[in-house]
């Protein structure tokens, strides 16, 4: 399996950083939490003037064979109708891309679906959607690895055109049941905590979405270790995201973590190499079930919450402003001593 040696950040530079912030021209503490994600943006980077450079949105696409067993609203076609909605331009995801000039590109993880020619599309399949993990683990070892590589590589490309920001994002049809049974048994939490609408499933499709789960669960229980637990119950999605985030923290690049399935993907990579946590910014709180408390096992604290839970890296996008405000008050806003303005008179 592959190994990443991700460096814990340098403690050298948090005096000075902090000595800039609280030096601005305003009251201590008075612009909150920009504060905190500027000083993250800073040590990331280990500089008083943060750059978000090429920022570049990832969106991984892959379908799961739980979907054979009732847990969506929507049959799994739409995985790939989606996808070409995402190469159309059409998807909400474009949308904010474009309003905030952020690159996007699809990878094609596991698509069940024939996908055409795009600039904007990455061709990773490893194979056309998981096995069902009712009944089977949902990849082989092999096949995790492979899924593995391929993020390494995608973050690679991305290094090399000079982004120092990933956005992640997902879509596939059953993705928050192979998230929820993921989240369940790394973090120990009870499944009923785990498990959400999706969708949008009424009553009863939860119930029954809870009932396969449980099922499934119990029919593989002696897996623990991460690696094995994201292979049992994984997306080829997830676990290619898993792969570019521990790739992208070892690069030394901020990680903006959208919603349920994207901080699922973080889970299994922080339990992998937990010095991941201080590379990442997780831009809300989703509106699935599960996501509140996963932040909270993570204890992570999410910059917005807006009620969506659309995935496809959109509320990461909405969030991407407030990093650009955080670096930009950092770099260019006057300090007392530069403007000539008195500071408390306490300070």
């Amino acid at each position: 399996m592959l190994r990443w040696n991700i460096p814990p950040l340098p403690a050298s530079l948090d005096e000075a950083l902090w000595g800039r912030i609280h030096g601005k021209t305003k009251p201590l503490g008075s612009l909150g939490r920009l504060e905190a994600l500027a000083f993250q943006l800073g040590r990331i980077q280990q500089s008083l003037r943060p750059e978000l450079k090429n920022p570049t949105f990832l969106v991984f696409a892959g379908d799961h064979g739980i979907a054979e067993s009732g847990v969506s609203s929507y049959p799994q076609e739409v995985t790939t109708q989606m996808v070409l909605n995402f190469l159309a331009g059409g998807a909400a995801i474009n949308v904010f891309c474009r309003q905030h000039e952020l690159k996007l590109q699809v990878v094609d993880a596991g698509v069940k679906g024939d996908l055409p020619d795009h600039p904007d599309l990455r061709r990773c399949k490893v194979r056309p959607g998981t096995r069902n993990f009712l009944h089977d683990p949902a990849m082989t070892s092999a096949e995790l690895e492979e899924a593995l590589r391929h993020g390494v590589a995608v973050v690679e490309e991305c290094s090399r055109s000079g982004s120092n920001l990933l956005g992640f994002g997902e879509m596939g049809i059953g993705n928050t049941s192979s998230a929820a049974a993921l989240m369940q048994r790394l973090s120990g939490l009870p499944l009923e905590c785990c498990v959400g609408r999706g969708t949008g499933l009424d009553d009863t499709g939860l119930k029954h979405k809870h009932a396969v789960l449980e099922s499934a669960l119990e029919r593989h229980p002696e897996v623990a270790d991460p690696w094995e637990v994201l292979r049992t119950f994984g997306g080829l999605e997830i676990a290619m995201m898993s792969g570019a985030m521990l790739q992208a923290a070892q690069r030394g690049m901020v990680l903006l973590v959208d919603g349920f399935i994207a901080t699922v993907a973080f889970l299994v990579a922080v339990q992998v190499q937990p010095r991941i946590q201080e590379y990442a910014v997780f831009a809300h709180q989703s509106e699935e079930q599960g996501h509140r408390r996963l932040l909270e096992f993570l204890q992570a604290e999410p910059l917005l919450h807006l009620g969506m839970r659309l995935g496809e890296g959109s509320g990461a996008a909405v969030a991407f402003p407030l990093l650009q405000s955080a670096a930009a008050f950092l770099s260019e806003m006057a300090s007392f001593e530069s403007a000539g303005v008195s500071e408390r008179s306490d300070a």
